[in-house]
């Protein structure tokens, strides 16, 4: 008898970079928060969050978000906890918003100070990037 062949079924794993641009209070941050989530339940990986323009002010120590809000800044770093990927803060958008680095910094410790060359990086090691 002849040998039965199963062709083998490779499962398509994607890297993924996500640039956000859009303010934390947006409705479109929730968006991002989704699609996060959707990336780690479809199997896929996601070498870190780019925060450049306006989505800088989401590291800001001195933002509070109301509480019947959706909460980005919050929802952000839960999911980078758990899951394990990097956010990247674009340092000269954040001091051209009034953000700094010096002592005494009003930027969340939960963010990794960055410059672009950090996004060229990430980019270069993703299969796709996504801007929000």
């Amino acid at each position: 008898m002849g040998a039965f062949l199963c062709p083998l079924f490779e499962v398509n794993v994607s890297t993924f970079c996500i640039v956000v641009t859009t303010p934390p209070h947006q409705n479109q941050s929730a968006t991002v928060i989704e699609l996060i989530k959707a990336i780690y339940e479809q199997g896929h990986n996601l070498n870190g969050v780019f925060l450049y323009q306006d989505a800088v002010l989401a590291a800001n120590t001195l933002t509070n978000m109301p509480s019947d809000e959706f909460n980005f800044i919050e929802s952000l770093k839960k999911e980078s906890k758990t899951l394990g990927f990097a956010i990247h803060l674009c340092i000269t958008a954040a001091e051209k918003r009034g953000l700094t680095d010096q002592q005494p910094s009003n930027i969340d410790p939960a963010f990794t100070i960055s410059g672009l060359g950090e996004m060229v990086e990430l980019s270069n090691g993703a299969d796709r990037v996504i801007q929000l």
